[in-house]
């Protein structure tokens, strides 16, 4: 691949063969993808559904697929394991009848073989809601300890830069702790991808040059980051450009560990950190992989239901890393 993180990403995960499952098996896109990833050492994926039925689509595409590995969840030999595991998981929220109900839905089937650790992360969302994806994810998963919440990131890649962006998909508003725990676990997600995290808590001010409730949240939230990560070179808050344009960080904040030099953003808001991404990739030329769900026991990540088969492919080997990594 021309960009370097992929082909960082492929030199990591070779030979790992890291099962990863794509429970939308009759998607055309997640098809390819799966075909592509099978024909690797990198990535060894799993589809949940009817191999007839997978294998018919993949001629219709000229793809073969016999090789890929598919799992009847209708007819799964493991079945009534996975009723009892998830009914237990649930601690009394759901009965037998329910469990079974809802192992009918690929998400939730695919999240029970990554909780049960028969495959190591999980892939969705090119036919399913963000919904849809995450919360099987927090039902069955769950949050890392210490962890109260997931989130969304991007990473943002254009030749040789790369950035981290967060949250831009889960959570859409949080208070000054939720801010700091996601610096902090977006910061993680840097250095996973060989990225040195400098972090911005981004604002409409630079430290104090307005004085607001937004505002004020955003500082707290350094604050924090600052005690519990006190390794982690982090500012806030920041307009963007003192956190990206050397000359004006040296102006509006010259005492900074982050010089104009940031290169993962903490958005105030999910509007913020939403609009802000697709700018950059629309206008700015950057791809954008992800969502990254940050913050859970396991990785399970969320494509955009407008993905093509390259983005299916990608965010795989992202899983697969974020697999290792764990």
């Amino acid at each position: 691949m021309a960009n370097d993180l992929f082909v960082e990403l492929q030199q990591k995960l070779e030979g790992k063969n890291v099962r990863i499952v794509l429970p939308e098996a009759y998607d055309e896109r997640v098809l390819e993808a799966a075909v592509k990833l099978g024909a690797t050492s990198y990535v060894k994926p799993v589809l949940v559904g009817k191999k007839e039925k997978v294998e018919e689509i993949a001629k219709g595409l000229s793809l073969d697929a016999s090789n890929l590995e598919v799992i009847d969840h209708e007819n799964y030999e493991k079945l009534e394991e996975l009723v009892a595991k998830f009914v237990e998981r649930r601690a009394g929220k759901v009965t037998e009848e329910k469990a079974r109900e809802l192992l009918k839905d690929v998400n939730y089937f695919g999240t029970m073989l990554v909780y049960t650790g028969e495959v190591e992360g999980l892939v969705s969302g090119a036919i399913h809601s963000t919904g849809d994806t995450v919360r099987p994810a927090l039902q069955i998963i769950k949050t890392k300890p210490g962890t109260k919440r997931t989130s969304g990131a991007f990473i943002m890649s254009k030749e040789d830069k790369r950035y981290v962006f967060a949250d831009c998909a889960i959570n859409p508003t949080l208070d000054a702790e939720g801010l700091a725990e996601i610096a902090i676990e977006s910061a993680k997600t840097a250095k996973s991808f060989n990225v040195d995290p400098k972090v911005a808590m981004l604002s409409f001010s630079t430290l104090g040059s307005a004085v607001t409730e937004d505002t004020t949240r955003v500082a707290e939230a350094t604050k924090l980051v600052k005690e519990n990560a006190p390794e982690l070179a982090v500012e806030g808050e920041l307009q963007f450009d003192a956190a990206v344009v050397p000359s004006v960080a040296k102006l509006k904040a010259p005492n900074s560990k982050v010089q104009g030099d940031a290169n993962v953003f903490v958005f105030p808001s999910l509007e913020a950190g939403n609009i802000g991404y697709k700018i950059a990739q629309r206008l700015g030329g950057f791809e954008a992989v992800g969502p990254i769900l940050q913050g859970l026991n396991a990785p399970v990540n969320d494509l955009s239901r407008g993905c093509n088969a390259e983005d299916v492919y990608k965010l795989s080997l992202i899983t697969a890393v974020q697999a290792l990594e764990k």
